[in-house]
């Protein structure tokens, strides 16, 4: 991977470890109802890109399924489990989109993994696993149920897009919000109450967390990985994730004054191995290819 698309991921990684903290705090400390807070966030992603949806991508059906996996699937359901498990559960919990990727990749896009590859991608799960691991193991929980689904859905929503070579990162952004938004504010006008009236009543941290999630999250860290993935192979691309539970933790540490030992630093080296691996192996065709952006 070329050294300034490394550094653009690196950035990504990092607004979205800081966004699993962010929605943690406003699910469980300000109460803010995860699934009307998804559904708001698609809607003004949906309003913002909405003149980027003509002409209709050909053939449509593969890019509505795409945003229904990656929108209604994935971050709804992001949203319950951190709204039911802790993040730093959940953050290993989706780490099992590493795996899944790389599988769906060599099953449905015929991508070669190789010895190399494959080892440093068990290395870096597995050093991420060890520097999360809390000591009394992950549980079995709604909360985690939720974010392994999560996981599998961005996985194989990942894998479908690098078929679809035609649509620019923006545009998928667009017909995600599209195809997400209806699903999503069904269930939170069923099922969360009186979610309106709830997310108004916390007044400022909502529309902050919310302009954060649409414009850093949505607009910028996520049409960039698109980009990246229309790039890179798959099998590159995710592994590479691994970066953002590094994130997590370095931000627990620095601004919450959480616990760095041994096990912490342990876990940190083996990841960094096992994503010098990944990165050692990658084809020098990949590098040739454009980058696509809007």
């Amino acid at each position: 991977m070329r050294p300034l698309d490394l550094l653009l991921y690196s950035g990504v990684c990092l607004v979205w470890a800081l966004n699993l903290v962010v929605s943690r705090v406003l699910f469980v400390d300000f109460g803010v109802p995860p699934i009307f807070y998804a559904a708001a966030r698609f809607l003004i992603v949906a309003i913002v890109l909405c003149r980027l949806l003509r002409p209709l991508p050909r053939p449509l059906a593969p890019i509505l399924m795409i945003g229904f996996l990656m929108g209604t699937i994935h971050f709804g359901l992001m949203f319950l489990g951190l709204a039911n498990a802790p993040s730093s559960s959940v953050s290993i919990v989706l780490q099992m989109a590493i795996p899944s990727t790389a599988v769906l990749s060599v099953l449905l896009l015929g991508e070669r993994i190789g010895v190399v590859r494959g080892t440093g991608i068990a290395l870096a799960l597995g050093g991420v696993v060890l520097v999360m691991w809390d000591g009394d193991g992950i549980g079995l929980s709604i909360g985690l149920l939720y974010a392994f689904v999560s996981a599998v859905a961005v996985a194989l929503a990942s894998v479908l897009l690098k078929r679809q070579t035609g649509i620019k990162p923006l545009t998928m952004q667009g017909w995600t919000a599209v195809v997400s938004f209806p699903p999503l504010i069904t269930y939170a006008l069923l099922a969360e109450g009186n979610p309106i009236e709830t997310s108004l009543a916390v007044g400022w941290p909502f529309f902050a967390g919310l302009a954060f999630s649409v414009v850093l999250v949505t607009l910028v860290a996520t049409t960039l990985y698109l980009g990246l993935l229309q790039r890179y192979p798959a099998s590159i691309i995710a592994p590479l994730g691994l970066m953002m539970p590094l994130m997590a933790v370095a931000m627990g540490v620095l601004l919450l004054g959480e616990r760095f030992d041994i096990q912490m630093a342990a876990g940190g080296v083996i990841a960094l191995l096992g994503l010098a691996l990944v990165l050692r192996k990658q084809p020098p065709r990949d590098a040739e290819q454009p980058l696509e952006m809007t």
